[in-house]
């Protein structure tokens, strides 16, 4: 699927196409509306994910020419803009969704997939298991062995991770941009300290372990051999 980003923060914009990417995306990124606008007339897209605040031609302006031209393609708007207003004008425009930064990644992953199945009509899978643990996407549950274990949001957004990469190795970088927002210290033990936390609630009491270190790399979730 391929998605047009429009922000002019290199930062913020280098952050998303990276994760994007590495969800199998393929992501054209422009840092100014005009540009922004020009790749939208000239190109099919699944979404777009448009900041507000643009040189040359602003978010909303981008969002209106768009609409006015008849393009239908879905966007998520990111914007610093935190009231209520800010949200209804930005739907009212022509935009589908409105996330305020700063966001955490894996957030945004979820409403542009959302966004794309609405529009699109395509499924995706609403569980997600591995041997004897199951995740459910919608009732936010997950069970292991007919048990129901608790898990707070990071943990919960670390094992939905985990279990659809389930037998690949993920980097404590890889994981830091997808489960933390843009502007998170990559210097803390933080993630060691949220797989510590997930360990004792998804492993501990039971007869295998599957989530493994993999030293000097990072984590996965498999079946020991």
């Amino acid at each position: 699927m391929r998605i047009l980003l429009v922000e002019d923060d290199r930062q913020i914009s280098d952050f998303i196409s990276k994760g994007l990417i590495q969800a199998n995306f393929v992501v054209d990124q422009a840092e100014d509306g005009e540009t922004g606008l020009y790749l939208a007339r000239q190109n099919l897209y699944d979404a777009a994910i448009i900041d507000l605040m643009l040189p040359v031609l602003d978010g909303l302006s981008l969002i209106e020419s768009l609409r006015k031209d008849k393009i239908k393609t879905p966007v998520i708007i990111l914007s610093a803009k935190r009231s209520v207003d800010d949200r209804i004008r930005g739907l009212e425009r022509g935009g589908d969704d409105y996330l305020v930064k700063p966001f955490i990644f894996v957030e945004l992953l979820a409403r542009l997939h959302a966004l794309i199945r609405r529009t699109s009509g395509v499924l995706e899978p609403t569980s997600l298991s591995y041997a004897d643990l199951s995740m459910d996407l919608l009732k936010r549950q997950v069970v292991r062995s007919g048990e129901v274990i608790e898990l707070q949001p990071r943990e919960f957004a670390l094992l939905e991770y985990l279990l659809r990469n389930a037998e690949r190795v993920l980097s404590k970088t890889l994981i830091l941009e997808r489960i933390w927002d843009y502007r998170f210290d990559p210097q803390t033990n933080v993630i060691d300290v949220l797989v510590s936390r997930l360990r004792s609630k998804v492993d501990r009491d039971f007869p295998y372990k599957l989530i493994h270190t993999i030293r000097g790399v990072g984590y996965v979730l498999k079946i020991s051999a």
